[in-house]
């Protein structure tokens, strides 16, 4: 078996949405686990729907993920130009011969030409109103012209495009690495452009030719090109390359959450989350579209978590770092039914890589965002506490900031719930007891402040659970939260004593207000 060599091939039409990720990872990971080559290729026959600074957005994004080709535009490589626009001459060459081998030919009908013909065939109840083997004989092509008509036309500089001809009552059989045998049969399919008016190809005849120049071996790519590939097959077949034809796999469909429908930017939308990886600036509008690294994703979680949409790796495994899913990886795993997008199982990724970074790292992050959102100097010790107290209970870095909003100030607002339910003098009397330990204190530790806490409780002979979720949110104003006693060490006896003392005259007129 010659060399893998896989290509990721997105058009530079706007922002590479999430599903886009999905099968640069796949083709990469295939690549890294048969020891062969990963190329990017920017498909950009299709001008007229170009988007300036796409394929800067599409680099960016494989970078940001870590997969980086080994060959593509601006890297170079054995098999350029790797941009199709910079392919023109390539393509018209290949046309040719397929026009002067009767496999492809001239049109020059115009689109009302082409309505006219499709009209007629639906008055005439004809179901397949294609530009087909039956319709091409009725129309303006090379194939119904004189040699010299066609001659006069081109001379001329009428406009035409170049159409495949379809071979008649053909059965196209082939083999999908993910979906088995595929069969098709010939009069489903039209006489589809391969080369368009402006002289570029269209993307079925530039990616058979590009596969093949390029060696690629084995073709990843999104079900929806699934109806596609008998006419790329046909087209092997039409240049003599059956040999060297690359294996297929269709990949299944990223569903919506509900698994009603493709995964789409409304959808999206509708469901809180993002559709692209980064921020995309939509270059008519101006409007920003928030990516998954904006929001906060690391680029391990959007890996692992997209790495599993469609393929399951066996067993009760989730978490795989790069290097583990290129080592797992196989196409053979990859389902064929659709599969849903879940947000809160990408958020249970993130949140468990967020818990694996370096906490020096997060804290600067905090500090920034103490700054910037609240105006809050930070010191860098505190940030790392800050870090290390709510790494378990955020999901996002810019999280940190809000939820320690109340270690910089007393609380204004008290779950009143619990105070309705437990502030009584017993609770009261408690609180100011442990108050008055602390106030002597110049420092304490989480395990000091539970042991005092405990001895406290026993002095006055009251269950600690009657008063514990009252310390709280006289501390906090929540009732529930992170480690309370780590909570007292950060903030300090002086500190802690002070906002029981302010809680305790708090909690009374509260209590009188709700009976």
């Amino acid at each position: 078996m010659s060399q893998v060599r896989v290509r990721f091939a997105p058009s530079p039409t706007g922002g590479l949405h999430i599903g886009g990720v999905r099968t640069a990872i796949f083709n990469y990971l295939y690549a890294k686990k048969m020891g062969g080559t990963f190329i990017l290729r920017i498909e950009d026959t299709d001008q007229s729907r170009f988007v300036a600074g796409a394929e800067s957005y599409i680099k960016e994004t494989l970078s940001w993920c870590g997969i980086n080709p080994e060959e593509g535009p601006d890297i170079g490589g054995d098999y350029g130009p790797y941009r199709q626009s910079e392919r023109k001459n390539i393509y018209q060459t290949y046309t040719q011969q397929l026009i002067d081998e009767g496999k492809a030919y001239y049109a020059f009908d115009t689109p009302y030409e082409i309505d006219k013909m499709r009209e007629k065939l639906k008055s005439a109840g004809v179901l397949n109103l294609n530009y087909n083997s039956a319709s091409r004989k009725t129309m303006t092509n090379s194939l119904t012209l004189s040699k010299n008509e066609v001659k006069e036309k081109l001379e001329a500089g009428t406009p035409y495009v170049v159409r495949f001809k379809m071979p008649d009552k053909r059965e196209i059989r082939f083999y999908d690495l993910v979906r088995g045998w595929i069969l098709v049969h010939s009069s489903t399919l039209d006489d589809k452009v391969i080369l368009k008016s402006d002289g570029l190809a269209t993307y079925h005849l530039a990616n058979v030719i590009d596969d093949y120049l390029m060696k690629i071996t084995h073709v990843i790519r999104g079900e929806e090109w699934l109806p596609s590939a008998p006419l790329h097959i046909l087209l092997y077949e039409a240049f003599n390359w059956e040999s060297d034809m690359p294996d297929y796999a269709h990949l299944p469909l990223i569903m919506k959450p509900d698994g009603n429908g493709k995964l789409s930017k409304r959808a999206a939308d509708k469901g809180g989350f993002p559709i692209f990886p980064l921020n995309w600036t939509d270059p008519v509008s101006g409007e920003i579209f928030q990516g998954f690294r904006e929001m906060g994703f690391s680029s391990k979680a959007i890996i692992n978590f997209l790495s599993l949409l469609g393929w399951n790796p066996g067993g009760d495994q989730e978490i795989f770092d790069l290097k583990s899913l290129i080592k797992k990886f196989s196409i053979e795993r990859i389902g064929k039914s659709g599969t849903k997008f879940d947000f809160e199982k990408a958020k249970w990724f993130n949140q468990h890589y967020l818990k694996t970074m370096n906490f020096e790292n997060l804290a600067l992050g905090v500090i920034k965002d103490l700054y910037d959102d609240y105006s809050i100097d930070c010191s860098p010790q505190l940030g790392k506490q800050i870090v290390e107290l709510f790494v378990q209970r955020v999901t996002f870095p810019g999280e940190f900031a809000n939820a320690s909003q109340f270690i910089f100030h007393q609380p204004k607002l008290y779950d009143q719930k619990i105070i309705h339910k437990k502030w009584n003098e017993k609770s009261k009397n408690a609180l100011k007891v442990y108050a008055n330990k602390l106030a002597v204190l110049s420092e304490i530790n989480g395990d000091e402040a539970r042991e005092l806490f405990q001895r406290t409780m026993a002095s006055i002979q009251i269950n600690p659970g009657k008063v514990l979720q009252l310390l709280r949110v006289s501390i906090m104003g929540e009732a529930s939260g992170p480690d309370l006693m780590k909570i007292i060490e950060i903030l300090g006896p002086f500190e802690i004593s002070k906002r029981i003392r302010n809680a305790t005259e708090q909690f009374d007129h509260i209590k009188k207000s709700l009976l």
